[in-house]
């Protein structure tokens, strides 16, 4: 005799209830991810400590910090990443060339600078801080660079006019949604996501010289999202190098070079 396929209704009770307390649970989650994505995003510091870089002003306000060179040939601006604060970017200098002036943006919220990070507020710092260089320097060459995070906002200033004279690019990513799904599948962050930026879509239109330099074995960004964002700028230099996230200016694997 075959038994009855038929559930009973505790069985059906149970089901109903676990399904309630599943979707209440994952509700819950994508929640709290919406409510502490910028934690999850930004990591800022706050300490004084200069490492012998002076300070870059707009008017009253410190925005950033300078490498002053006398003659430079060109004029760097410097997009870090998404720890710390732009006085630790020191290590970054040897990548440099000697002879020209670099610029690193501070970030709203981070270091002592007032405000609160987002990529709202990124990508308005970036144009205040281009603009200015813009008009301190009308004759020089002014090349961005942006470290991880930072290739957001350094993507995003190639709209501007005129547009940067180099964008190099290190440890990128292609879209900044894609590279979450990628560590959160189970979530749909591409509609969670309120801070996202398409290095793509930014560059697509841009016509002077990208360099792109990708960590073989990044741990963060994972080496493919950068290839990636080559494959889709036909005219950019891909340059892959040894090592991690974190240790790119190491052993001078990185050079920048003026166009």
């Amino acid at each position: 005799m075959q038994e009855s396929s038929v559930q009973s209704p505790q069985t059906k009770h149970w089901l109903v209830r676990s399904l309630i307390v599943t979707v209440g649970v994952y509700g819950a989650l994508l929640l709290m991810i919406t409510a502490i994505q910028r934690k999850l995003l930004f990591f800022p510091s706050h300490h004084t400590q200069t490492h012998a870089l002076m300070p870059w002003k707009n008017g009253e306000e410190v925005i950033g910090f300078v490498r002053q060179r006398p003659a430079p040939k060109a004029i760097w601006l410097m997009m870090h990443g998404n720890a710390g604060q732009a006085a630790d970017r020191v290590y970054a200098m040897p990548s440099f060339p000697a002879e020209d002036t670099v610029y690193l943006l501070e970030y709203p919220g981070y270091g002592q600078r007032k405000g609160s990070p987002s990529r709202t507020a990124f990508d308005q710092a970036a144009i205040e801080a281009y603009k200015l260089l813009r008009s301190t320097y009308p004759k020089h060459p002014i090349c961005v660079v942006g470290e991880s995070i930072g290739s957001g906002a350094a993507s995003f200033l190639a709209a501007q006019s005129p547009p940067p004279d180099k964008i190099t690019l290190v440890v990128p990513y292609d879209r900044l949604a894609d590279v979450a799904a990628r560590r959160l599948p189970f979530l749909p962050v591409r509609w969670l996501l309120r801070d996202d930026w398409d290095n793509i879509a930014s560059l697509r239109d841009y016509r002077g010289p990208i360099e792109i330099f990708a960590a073989q074995r990044d741990e963060v960004i994972p080496f493919e999202h950068a290839q990636n964002l080559a494959k889709h700028l036909p005219r950019a230099t891909f340059r892959p190098i040894a090592g991690y996230h974190n240790d790119w200016s190491w052993g001078a694997k990185v050079r920048f070079s003026a166009p």
